[in-house]
């Protein structure tokens, strides 16, 4: 009997060493996942945005958002919503000029469109035109206010915090 004890130690030992590096393992494989860069197909970059930025398709824009992707992004945008914290990666500042500064509309509807986790796919949710009429209201998200110092037409609320001095 005094054989045993020491063989089953050894092996406890090693099931617990393979266990600790298979976690290590899909940590770092769900890590590097999440961080990289969207593969957009080539077929989407070249898309334009068939519709314009008038008030109604911002207004219905607005409602979308508010529904769908507030929760997470935040009423104007920058990623500080209720749920934001709970995910990783963190949602994305959609006010950032340069975060949309080089990024055509197709992409932007094709990220919408197939998602990424944590962020849903609306592929089925909503329809070519809902998810289009969101790219211009991402896009109105990040635009300069205007020289009289107003928020852009997508932010027609009135700012409470964050404004520069």
């Amino acid at each position: 009997m005094p054989a045993n004890p020491p063989r089953s130690l050894w092996l406890r030992k090693v099931l617990f060493a393979a266990l600790l590096l298979l976690i290590c393992i899909l940590l770092i494989h769900w890590i590097t996942q999440e961080n990289k860069p969207w593969i957009v197909p080539p077929e989407y970059k070249s898309l334009k945005n068939p519709l314009t930025p008038s008030e109604s398709n911002l207004h219905v824009a607005r409602q979308i958002y508010a529904d769908e992707c507030a929760q997470c992004h935040g009423d104007r945008g920058k990623g500080d919503g209720p749920e934001a914290r709970s995910h990783y990666p963190l949602p994305a500042d959609l006010t950032d000029p340069k975060l949309l500064a080089n990024t055509p509309d197709g992409e932007v509807f094709y990220q919408i469109t197939e998602g990424r986790r944590p962020m849903p796919s609306f592929k089925r949710r909503l329809t070519n035109d809902q998810r289009w009429q969101l790219v211009l209201l991402v896009r109105s998200f990040s635009q300069q206010p205007v020289a009289s110092g107003n928020a852009p037409a997508a932010l027609s609320q009135p700012e409470t915090a964050d404004k520069k001095e």
